[in-house]
């Protein structure tokens, strides 16, 4: 196993077969954006050491493929929610926070809250809400650079929000000819939205010209 020292990160080739690549370092914005630039990210639980991962496969959205099913073109047309960016970050991540502690834990701990709200202060992070009669029902939040979009977790405290707010940042970065969204950890609930799963290989080249682009 790798120990991070010196904020330096070993090749990605050197993960292991579930996609840990290192232990230790730092939740600095320096270091987290490094990692993110390098196809890393922060992934463990409370009461572990910093672990960072770089999986292979690698699960990504490309954003003007979103799938949106017939029945979510039905709840949109309905118009019941307004959606904002940037306007409640620290509501998001503590809302994303919460609901992870009441169904499996939560890797979201007091130390990445402070280092992404670091990060969204230095203009790095973003959240996208999703709003119901003034009230915040749900939203996402994540890495924005170059072309690319690591998103890092998302909560839905009514019926569809969270999947408004995913269609609502796709629908955003296709506006800005964003070219990928890295979801990081498979989920049943990403594929259902079109996310797809590709060889690191793949995404490491892609992630290259996102971020040249």
């Amino acid at each position: 196993m790798y120990f991070l020292l010196d904020d330096i990160f070993p090749p990605v080739e050197n993960a292991d077969e579930n996609g840990l690549l290192a232990v230790g370092g730092n939740l600095d914005p320096s270091t987290l954006l490094n990692a993110y630039c390098k196809g890393i990210f922060p992934w463990f639980n409370e009461d572990e050491p910093i672990l960072w991962w770089s999986p292979d496969p690698r699960i990504v959205l490309y954003p003007a493929n979103v799938n949106i099913s017939k029945s979510m073109k039905q709840v949109l047309k309905k118009n019941i929610f307004t959606y904002t960016i940037n306007k409640a970050f620290d509501k998001v991540i503590d809302s994303c926070r919460e609901q992870r502690q009441k169904e499996e834990g939560t890797w979201i701990s007091p130390g990445i809250v402070e280092a992404y709200i670091a990060l969204h202060k230095d203009g790095h992070a973003h959240s996208y809400e999703v709003w119901m009669e003034n009230e915040l029902v749900g939203g996402l939040y994540g890495i924005e650079m170059g072309k690319c979009f690591f998103g890092e977790s998302m909560f839905s405290a009514v019926s569809n929000a969270s999947k408004a707010a995913l269609i609502f940042l796709c629908k955003e970065l296709v506006s800005r000819n964003f070219i990928l969204i890295d979801c990081q950890v498979s989920n049943p609930h990403l594929k259902s939205m079109g996310a797809i799963e590709i060889p690191r290989e793949e995404f490491m080249r892609e992630l290259e010209g996102a971020l040249n682009d």
